[in-house]
């Protein structure tokens, strides 16, 4: 059975992140948290998805967020024209287009940073998890 995958990032500013995801992603608040033992937290995904974002912050003991380049969320968008309002909406929900570190992505992708400059990339193309090896 495949699990289920939770990426969880520590933010500077959860309202923040939590509306530029959602307006520019279109995702959904699944679940939140307020001082469950300091934290207060954000889930963000699409129900029934196999995935979800958590956003986290310290009320007591705030972590600086320290994404690298390479640290890439990844989403694939078959449909070009349901990519193009994605990469619109990403930009007017706040995100900032930068330029991918590895070229790969640049290829047929845009690549946004998030206001803590994790970077999101709007890959315009289909992926299937089929075993090439």
């Amino acid at each position: 059975m495949p699990y289920h995958l939770r990426i969880t990032r520590p933010v500077s500013h959860l309202a923040r992140t939590a509306d530029m995801y959602c307006r520019g992603l279109n995702l959904r608040v699944i679940d939140q948290f307020e001082n469950h033992d300091g934290f207060d937290g954000v889930m963000l995904g699409e129900p029934g998805a196999a995935y979800h974002f958590e956003f986290t912050q310290s009320r007591t003991h705030p972590v600086r967020p320290t994404p690298t380049v390479e640290d890439l969320a990844v989403f694939y968008i078959p449909s070009a024209a349901e990519w193009e309002e994605t990469c619109a909406r990403s930009l007017a929900a706040g995100f900032k287009e930068v330029t991918p570190f590895n070229p790969y992505w640049g290829a047929s992708g845009r690549t946004f940073a998030d206001g803590d400059g994790y970077r999101v990339v709007l890959q315009q193309g289909k992926w299937s998890n089929v075993e090439r090896l």
